[in-house]
């Protein structure tokens, strides 16, 4: 069975955490707001970056979709019509009992 790690988890990267909720265990001393606007730019910069890449993801999973429905919906025509007249009933398939089978031999020479 394969170990899951902490990206497996279900909702895990929905918690926040001590840094991302900006609550710390020291209060901070009276700081810039210009520090602070610049790392909330940071970080939305980066979650937009992220949004623009899972979209584009997104896009390639459902174009790859719609090739396999119509690959299977060629396949369906494909078997349909090779049925023929047989009212759509296949035929039974030979019973499969132990055969006896030769086997193949190859003479080397050294």
């Amino acid at each position: 069975m394969p170990t899951r790690g902490a990206a497996d988890v279900s909702g895990l990267r929905e918690i926040r955490s001590m840094h991302t909720a900006s609550r710390r265990s020291i209060p901070r001393v009276q700081c810039s707001a210009y520090l602070h606007l610049y790392v909330l730019q940071k970080a939305k910069e980066r979650l937009e970056k992220e949004a623009a890449l899972l979209t584009k993801r997104l896009q390639a999973i459902h174009k790859r979709l719609e090739e396999i429905g119509a690959q299977m919906g060629g396949l369906e025509q494909q078997s349909a019509q090779s049925e023929g007249p047989g009212d759509g009933v296949r035929k039974a398939a030979k019973p499969s009992g132990p055969t006896k089978r030769q086997w193949k031999t190859l003479a080397l020479k050294y």
